[in-house]
């Protein structure tokens, strides 16, 4: 694991920090919110109460990660096969080698890759927890099967308890700012639970308010109340809204689907991205948004498959932001219109995303495993002159790419003076790593998340020896394992009934 060392650069037994020193020093349990009218025992991320051993990083304080193999993402900077990066109040402050920083505390990184954290575009994290009554693509127990039934049945309690669970396994795989797509927000209630429950766990993160159930409507009052409740009370949070797509007939009659023409004005006019699925009944949606002036930087668009070439440059003409879930897509690729265009709207130098989609699904939240997904993708491609996927692009799509798409390049995504401090550590020397000669290769190629040691969220250590510090992980799983279960029942007797 990084070990911290003290101010005269030396480690001893006085100045390790274990996993249980960050426990004490970055964790309050007991901490109560009320989701759905019932109080739910949580820890409580109280950034400037916690009194922290002299030998820990202190909330907001400097830390000086030194000697790591120095991903920056940054072309000013470069890479830095061994480098310094100084943070200070949760931001970085320098970037380089032989760095001098009196006062840090100092984190040693030798034989680790430092880069910035993944950004995933694009999870829908109120099912996280189905992922056991969910089977494949069984017509009965398939994933939309299943979640269909499951989202009415879904309360506050429910969402909060899976949020936690999948930022959670989202946190211990490297990534540090999730857009959660929550088409489940049946309710205030719903949506400031996901909220609690992302922000107990202290990672970055858009809440995408959508509709409640995939077959709704935004419901205004609550994204209204969101926006009053949550617009300005953390720096770490953010809004945006989903929205459910007109009905293919609409689409495909070149009608003017004046329900979602609303809603993304809407969101438009209170500042809020949007997010949206393209689906393989969503021909026709391009035309509609440009006919309507919808187009822009602030429309996510997920799932890049299907698209005719004129839909790919008038999109990416626009400035839309794409979105790719390859882990998902590949084996959906039948269903949604075929191969990712990855290439296509790389050769139009769109802005490009990665992202997980669901965790309950074919995929877990490993983002390892989303990168070497598009690389497969792009290797299988036969019907192009194919370019060039060197790993790191990938890497730079995982990170600087996905902070871009959600609009925050200027904060996050690279390693850069002035940024915030969302970073994570890689180990090199484990099995399935060993030996490191070009980094990136290894990420891609090799990474799994659990050589992922060591995870920073706007200055603060929220992963450490590869064990979370916020959180205890068995009192996560248990929690959201007890509402799978008792859900899981509920399912299967609907199912028995027919």
């Amino acid at each position: 694991m990084a070990k911290f060392k003290g101010n005269d650069g030396h480690l001893n037994s006085s100045t390790l920090v274990n996993r249980r020193d960050l426990l004490r020093a970055t964790a309050a349990f007991g901490a109560a919110v009320s989701v759905g009218g019932t109080a739910i025992a949580q820890p409580a991320i109280a950034r400037t109460a916690v009194t922290q051993p002299d030998t820990a990083p202190p909330a907001g304080g400097d830390i000086l990660i030194r000697g790591g193999h120095v991903l920056s993402m940054d072309p000013d900077i470069g890479d830095l096969a061994v480098g310094d990066v100084h943070i200070s109040n949760g931001a970085i402050v320098a970037v380089g080698e032989g760095l001098d920083a009196p006062g840090a505390i100092v984190m040693d990184a030798s034989d680790m890759i430092v880069l910035p954290g993944f950004v995933d575009t694009h999870s829908h994290l109120w099912n996280a927890f189905l992922r056991g009554s969910i089977r494949g693509d069984d017509p009965v127990r398939g994933y939309f099967p299943t979640t269909n039934r499951a989202a009415p049945l879904t309360t506050p309690d429910d969402a909060h308890a899976s949020v936690r669970f999948g930022v959670l396994e989202a946190l211990l795989s490297g990534t540090t700012c999730i857009n959660n797509f929550s088409h489940n927000t049946r309710s205030l209630k719903h949506a400031e639970a996901e909220i609690e429950a992302a922000r107990s766990l202290g990672i970055r993160s858009r809440f995408s308010h959508g509709p409640g159930g995939r077959d709704g409507t935004l419901d205004f009052a609550s994204v209204e109340e969101v926006i009053s409740n949550w617009g300005d009370a953390d720096p770490l949070v953010t809004l945006g809204v989903n929205l459910r797509l007109p009905a293919a007939d609409i689409l495909q009659s070149g009608g003017d689907a004046e329900t979602f023409v609303a809603e993304v004005r809407f969101a438009r006019e209170r500042g809020l991205p949007v997010s949206l699925h393209y689906g393989n009944s969503a021909h026709g949606l391009v035309d509609l948004m440009e006919r309507h002036d919808l187009l822009g930087p602030d429309i996510l668009m997920i799932h890049t498959q299907g698209f005719t070439l004129e839909e790919r440059e008038l999109m990416v003409s626009r400035d839309v932001q794409f979105s790719m879930s390859p882990a998902i897509e590949i084996p959906y690729s039948t269903v949604r219109n075929g191969y990712i265009q990855f290439a296509e709207l790389e050769d139009l130098g769109a802005s490009l995303g990665l992202s997980i989609d669901a965790s309950s699904a074919v995929a877990t939240a490993d983002f390892f495993t989303v990168m070497r997904a598009l690389q497969w993708s792009h290797k299988q491609r036969g019907d192009i002159d194919r370019m060039s996927l060197e790993p790191r692009r990938i890497v730079e799509i995982a990170t600087l790419g996905g902070a871009a798409a959600l609009g925050m390049g200027d904060r996050i995504g690279s390693l850069t003076a002035g940024k915030r401090a969302d970073i994570q550590l890689v180990r090199k020397t484990d099995i399935n790593m060993a030996p490191v000669l070009d980094p990136y290769f290894s990420l891609v190629y090799s990474g799994q998340p659990a050589n992922v040691d060591t995870v920073i969220v706007d200055g603060h250590v929220l992963v450490s020896g590869g064990q979370p510090v916020m959180v205890d992980t068995a009192d996560v799983v248990a929690t959201a394992s007890e509402a799978a279960l008792r859900l899981h029942d509920e399912l299967e007797a609907i199912i028995a009934k027919g």
